[in-house]
């Protein structure tokens, strides 16, 4: 995985620009530890930065596709194409040669041979722009379900790119403002398509392509969820779930550098981890390494909750042990998750200030240890989205609240977040107000099925909604706390034909048992112990160590006690000096947390607010 940037400018010569565009690609090093490069011409710019993982000798960036003496074709690439084996045969036989075994030459080769229809033939996550020399145009080009990030900025003349905001941030045209609609995207939760708080600023949405011309640009849809009836019954619809998940693991295992799982013990990462030690034997390999997080003094301490019945340590151990990985516990203290350089690492990498505190820290840190043994890991990221695991899709009265059902459901702890907001600024931005336009859209986008009612419509449309919106997030977050440290994270779940295959699964099919996840539940159970197989979903661990509670109070004392302080015009400041005083546990957390991350980045990043 890599950081990629640019800039093209139909009105000025680029060939001038290295320092610009250097600067820019700098802003990704952790993105891409292992090489770094810039190609300039009259009217485009391009910047890598490189984690080697597949043809570590020969897929050195930007690379180009020449013919006497004239650039065809130039890309900065970030991503994996799991079939660039399948599509390099067929290119070869229709008379292309190459001089690399990277996958990236295979995407210019494709593009050379279809043209923009080559991204119907991609499986893979990537995030990648072309520089078509014959016709002056750029290309940028998203992976169908956004696993890999791309932001642009229109200018003029031009277009400027980037994988994350900071590179677009670090060009001397660009000013970190966020207007009011900005701000309600931030706080909001919804992920709303192609939106990226900063003004001006845009994300290429999944499954599309930008093409920038001197007369202009063009956003294309080239993929997308389609509704259409299901017609496999329930045993050949789990033999297929079965079938599709085999291959798709069989796809993301090749690496040149040492490769890995992330397992909590839940039974997404458990059925991948199963699945990659099937694989690896199989192929004759070693057994697969796996890495799971655990907070010291856990293990004596843990107090179940309505979210976590049980620890995640002793079902990751019993999976570890039952398919023979090299298992590794990563344990964290809590004076790593309080450490300000940590959680400064976590603002930097994310670039927006999101307040999941101890969660995202805690996620960067298991990163960060995991890249000392191993450059690629698989992670069970998407399973909920795509089967349905997440307890509101379950719950009656969230499924028919007439909202984004993760707001519904996490209703107490978004009002506890924007209790501590000014009133002024709660008028300003109209959060009700953006989540219901927000959630109109994301209703109006849902592919209906023709004759389809009640509940199997209804169910539709929050699977849509997850997978369109919900997953954004998630993806989001592992993308930024891995790349932060270098470390690629694939995430098999994530693969559009399960996606799409598993989208039009009846719902009464997807909980045919009574239970969360049942497709995935018969089509892995086999390979998994009981205990794992019947586990009920317990969400990404958090700490319950009240030092670290005890500490975020202090520092909310201190900030309110600042004057000078970013963040104070934003505050309702009497509901933040009572919840200082008064609350405790997930009550102060829920708002501490968001009130120090936004003021950590209003500084960080010069934030101007217009609104």
């Amino acid at each position: 995985m890599c950081g990629i940037t640019g800039w093209i400018s139909y009105d000025r010569d680029l060939s001038r620009e290295r320092g610009t565009v250097a600067a820019m690609t700098e802003t990704m090093a952790c993105r891409g530890p292992d090489d770094e490069g810039v190609w300039l011409d009259t009217h485009a710019a391009l910047g890598h930065r490189r984690l080697a993982v597949t043809d570590i000798a020969g897929g050195v960036q930007p690379m180009s596709v020449d013919s006497d003496g004239n650039t065809l074709l130039v890309t900065t690439y970030s991503g994996e194409i799991y079939n660039h084996r399948e599509l390099r045969a067929e290119l070869a036989a229709l008379g292309h040669s190459f001089r690399t075994d990277s996958d990236t030459e295979v995407a210019l080769r494709a593009y050379l041979q279809w043209g923009e229809e080559f991204t119907r033939r991609l499986n893979g996550m990537y995030a990648f722009a072309l520089w078509d020399g014959r016709r002056q145009e750029l290309l940028l080009v998203r992976d169908r379900l956004g696993i890999k990030p791309l932001y642009y900025y229109p200018t003029g003349d031009g277009v400027i790119f980037g994988s994350e905001p900071k590179a677009i941030l670090a060009h001397p045209r660009v000013a970190a403002v966020v207007d009011a609609d900005g701000m309600a995207e931030l706080l909001a939760l919804t992920k709303t398509p192609g939106h990226a708080v900063y003004r001006g600023m845009r994300e290429l949405r999944p499954g599309h392509t930008l093409r920038v011309r001197r007369t202009g640009s063009t956003e294309r849809r080239y993929w997308g969820l389609e509704s259409y009836e299901h017609t496999d019954d329930l045993p050949t619809t789990v033999a297929r779930v079965r079938e599709l998940l085999e291959d798709i693991i069989d796809r993301q295992l090749v690496a040149d550098v040492p490769l890995c799982t992330l397992l909590s013990g839940g039974l997404d990462s458990s059925v991948i981890t199963a699945l990659v030690a099937r694989a690896s034997a199989a192929g004759g390999h070693g057994p697969v390494r796996s890495f799971a997080l655990e907070f010291a003094g856990q293990a004596e301490d843990f107090q179940p909750d309505e979210l976590r019945a049980t620890r995640d340590q002793p079902y990751a151990r019993e999976l570890a042990a039952h398919v023979g990985s090299d298992h590794r516990d990563i344990t964290l203290d809590t004076a790593q998750l309080l450490d300000p350089a940590n959680r400064e690492r976590v603002l930097t990498a994310r670039d927006l200030p999101f307040g999941f505190g101890d969660m995202d820290t805690s996620l960067y840190l298991l990163f960060k240890a995991v890249r000392e043994q191993s450059t690629v890991a698989l992670s069970g990221e998407c399973a909920d989205e795509v089967f349905g695991g997440y307890h509101w899709f379950h719950d009656e009265k969230t499924v028919h609240a007439d909202t984004f059902p993760w707001l519904h459901a996490l209703r107490a702890a978004l009002d506890e977040r924007q209790s501590l907001l000014a009133p002024s600024l709660l008028r300003a931005i109209d959060l009700p107000g953006y989540q219901e336009a927000r959630y109109r859209e994301a209703l109006a986008q849902v592919p209906a099925l023709r004759g389809e009612t009640g509940t199997e419509r209804r169910m539709r449309e929050i699977s849509h909604l997850h997978l369109t919106r919900c997953l954004q997030i998630a993806l989001d977050r592992k993308d930024r706390a891995s790349m932060a440290t270098g470390l690629e994270v694939r995430v098999p779940f994530c693969d559009h034909r399960l996606v799409q295959y598993v989208f039009n699964a009846p719902w009464a099919m997807k909980t045919f048992d009574g239970r969360e996840k049942s497709l995935l539940r018969a089509a892995a159970g086999d390979i998994l112990p009981a205990s794992i197989s019947r586990r009920v979903k317990s969400p990404y661990p958090s700490t319950q160590d009240s030092r670290y509670t005890d500490s975020l109070r202090q520092e909310m004392k201190e900030l309110l006690a600042d004057p000078q302080a970013p963040v104070r015009p934003l505050l309702d400041l009497s509901a933040a000096d009572r919840l200082t005083g008064e609350a405790s546990g997930s009550d102060l957390r829920n708002g501490s947390e968001l009130v120090l991350d936004l003021n950590n980045w209003l500084g960080a990043y010069r934030i101007t607010l217009d609104f």
